[in-house]
């Protein structure tokens, strides 16, 4: 299968190219596409003659190329309907009727200059589908977000991720205004599943006028998302990890992670150091607890207390030792004994004192999952010797 993708070097392009790549690869599970593909890459800097080879020998046609922000407004139409009308007429001098998909947008139901140019750019498509019998594919998208948008430029989401990570003002006019967006990652599913035949289509519309659209939308304030955004940033001071069961936070999370500057990876963490070790807090959630990082020195015994409701799990991943445990009102201890060179988890019931020893010659390296972020207004730790 050859197919063409217009705008290749674009947001979309670049994502349904990097997913086309991984299905010739074997890489990618859960298409029903052979591996077997071409891709006929055409952008801006490409010689133009190619348009022509490529229309021959398409069978699909990913149509994603268009203008957003012109430098003049002429140039919404010469871009966003000019060039689909090359397109167009280059398939017909082949006489080929493979299908064509036209990454459209809800503004094109506005009287806009830009709204009015994807419109006639859909109705083009729409007349050439009827004469030439092909399968037309018009998405009218949302606001789209994730990886590889280009801030300031036509995503809110892509300028406010990259501001806000690279520690740069941002703009919110009005924090009530609501947004429907699309994720990247569900946009190229649905595309590659409209290259299976199966693309999702708009009920209730007429087959002459039928449009397509991504199945999973997400509907939130502009001020929602900034506060989402911002969370992100100050979390690597706070520890806390965002919720990521919500859908669209660990989308937009990823997206935010995209605009990182490469050399703003990484983020100290403090370590609360002494003579046995050190303890340092790695993350934190509201309901999954917290973890930390534990060191100690050989020979050093930690712990030494009890929980009434507070759990805990051990896990050495360096060094050796061993994790004794005493119910509070009885005599017998019983003791596990830890290594790095076999991982195991140990739980640390409610009601039994416990500690943790370094048995080897070099430093034990043991990380510390509790149920409960620390709360020293009730830190539920009583100290007695194991």
């Amino acid at each position: 299968m050859n197919i063409l993708i217009t705008g290749a070097k674009g947001f979309i392009g670049r994502n349904l190219l990097a997913e086309l790549n991984n299905i010739k690869e074997g890489k990618a599970k859960g298409y029903g596409l052979s591996t077997e593909l071409t891709v006929l890459e055409y952008d801006m800097d490409t010689d133009p003659s190619l348009l022509n080879s490529f229309c021959r020998d398409a069978d699909f046609v990913f149509h994603l190329a268009g203008v957003n922000r012109p430098k003049e407004q002429g140039e919404f139409m010469e871009g966003n309907f000019g060039f689909t009308s090359t397109l167009l007429d280059a398939l017909k001098r082949h006489g080929n009727n493979c299908p064509v998909m036209l990454a459209s947008s809800i503004q094109a139901e506005l009287d806009n200059p830009y709204g009015v140019s994807k419109k006639a750019g859909e109705d083009l498509l729409f007349d050439y589908g009827k004469k030439m019998g092909a399968e037309v594919l018009i998405y009218r998208f949302p606001n789209v977000f994730g990886k590889w948008c280009r801030p300031n430029y036509n995503s809110a989401v892509a300028t406010f991720c990259n501001n806000v990570a690279n520690g740069l003002p941002i703009q919110v006019n009005d924090r009530s205004v609501n947004m429907t967006l699309v994720y990247i990652d569900d946009v190229v599913r649905e595309l590659i599943s409209a290259l299976e035949g199966n693309a999702n289509r708009v009920v209730g519309l007429s087959p002459e006028r039928q449009f397509c659209k991504v199945p999973v939308e997400h509907s939130i304030t502009l001020g929602e998302i900034v506060d989402l955004i911002y969370s992100f940033k100050e979390s690597r001071s706070s520890l806390q990890v965002a919720d990521l069961s919500d859908e669209f936070t660990k989308k937009l999370y990823s997206t935010y992670l995209s605009y990182l500057p490469v050399d703003g990876f990484s983020y100290p963490l403090k370590m609360n150091v002494d003579e046995r070790g050190s303890f340092t807090e790695f993350l934190k959630s509201p309901d999954r607890g917290q973890v930390s990082i534990n060191i100690s020195k050989p020979g050093i015994t930690k712990g030494q207390h009890w929980h009434h409701t507070k759990n805990e799990k051990f896990l050495v991943v360096s060094g050796k030792g061993v994790i004794r445990f005493r119910k509070i009102d009885e005599e017998k201890v019983y003791e596990y004994f830890v290594s790095g060179d076999k991982l195991e988890v140990v739980d640390i019931p409610v009601g039994y004192t416990h500690n943790i020893e370094n048995l080897g010659d070099t430093d034990m390296v043991t990380v510390m999952w509790v149920n409960e972020v620390f709360d020293p207004e009730h830190p539920d730790t009583y100290f007695l010797p194991v």
